[in-house]
């Protein structure tokens, strides 16, 4: 084999390696998103692992670090407590939907820092003004 088919071969196993590792980077490196009650069901293995919790804040106690407040499921009833440090939207408050990152530890979710996030509640669901 002559040295130009060789350099051919050589840049296309390349170019495809390097077309997979670029694909790996953008596609995989993201967060499982997951409800309270697949939290608690341990879907795909959602307890052992970093995910992103989706839910309804019940309660919350502002005062002290972490601060703490439960997430419930949005079509069940199940919750869970939340630990959080960081900075906390202007919009968090009871009866808010949140987004939140981290994992379970002992029956406690134990958020990332600054990872908490609001969902603005609609203003076109239906019944609303």
């Amino acid at each position: 084999m002559s040295p130009r088919p060789r350099l051919v071969v050589a840049l296309v196993v390349g170019s495809l390696l390097a077309v997979f590792l670029a694909y790996q980077a953008l596609f995989s490196s993201g967060t499982l998103l997951v409800s309270v009650a697949q939290l608690r069901s341990d879907a795909d293995g959602a307890a052992r692992k970093q995910v992103t919790l989706t839910g309804t804040v019940v309660r919350a106690t502002r005062d002290g670090t972490p601060m703490r407040f439960v997430l419930r499921d949005e079509s069940t009833a199940q919750t869970v407590p939340v630990s959080y440090r960081g900075s906390v939207p202007d919009a968090f408050k009871t009866s808010r939907r949140v987004i939140v990152t981290g994992r379970l530890e002992r029956g406690v979710f134990v958020a990332q820092p600054d990872t908490l996030l609001t969902k603005c509640p609609s203003k076109y669901s239906s019944g609303g003004s």
